[in-house]
């Protein structure tokens, strides 16, 4: 019934637009977790980095540099965590009373189709990815607290036969926050990027263009990954 609703008040254009946009962000997120091997992404890149990391741990004393690291990761999920779930709030609380922004969008696009059933559809088309943002984040959190504990469960003896395998373990856990992570901050990039819709379709598609190009150069083609992609040797 729900769908029934959405479909009747949405216009074909507006429909095609949104499957876009989520298919294209899953395919995204595909390929910057599965990258091609010729040519990483900065997160695929930044996980060798990771491995490497909890390898080096284990030789490091004392560890409080480490700890350190970790604990500035763990802030960066609870900011982030908080920011989206105050976003919701906000969203929410537009939902509520959605007569000013029906009068705004009437004036940027010049038409009086909107109304404020369909604007309520499309602020909960952006909570939606700040919903699946917020998760995310938390998971994320809890990860990294997991890979805190495996990293205190590893022995000061660097000779000790669980020391690296208990490391190993640890930067897979980091690799599976920093995993969770990114993709609650593509989620936030979604939920910007599906605010457009308020101003139309095919701002909205030029809104999911943009997104799209942002996270293709910042993980294929920056420079920050020509000089991580630099740092991994072949033999590593």
């Amino acid at each position: 019934m729900v769908f029934d609703i959405v479909f009747a008040v949405l216009m074909p254009w507006d429909i095609y637009v949104v499957g876009f946009g989520l298919l294209t962000a899953l395919i995204m997120g595909y390929l910057i977790e599965n990258p091609p091997t010729r040519r990483p992404s900065v997160t695929s890149l930044m996980s060798f980095y990771r491995r490497a990391w909890m390898l080096t741990f284990v030789d490091r004393n004392p560890r409080i540099f480490d700890a350190q690291i970790l604990a500035s990761l763990r802030q960066s999920t609870a900011f982030f965590g908080s920011t989206s779930l105050i976003s919701i709030g906000g969203l929410l609380a537009m939902m509520g009373s959605p007569d000013r922004l029906v009068e705004l969008t009437h004036a940027l696009t010049q038409s009086q189709e909107a109304t404020s059933l369909k604007l309520q559809i499309k602020l909960a088309f952006a909570a939606l990815f700040l919903v699946y943002a917020f998760l995310k984040f938390v998971w994320s959190s809890r990860l990294f607290g997991y890979c805190a504990v495996l990293m205190a469960a590893v022995p000061n003896d660097p000779n000790h036969p669980q020391a690296i395998p208990r490391a190993i373990m640890a930067g897979e856990i980091n690799i599976r926050a920093a995993l969770s992570f990114n993709r609650g901050l593509r989620a936030m990039y979604f939920a910007l990027a599906s605010l457009a819709w308020l101003a139309g379709a095919p701002v909205l598609l030029a809104a999911f263009l943009v997104t799209l190009w942002m996270l293709w150069s910042r993980e294929f083609s920056s420079q920050a990954s020509a000089l991580l992609k630099a740092g991994v040797s072949n033999d590593d």
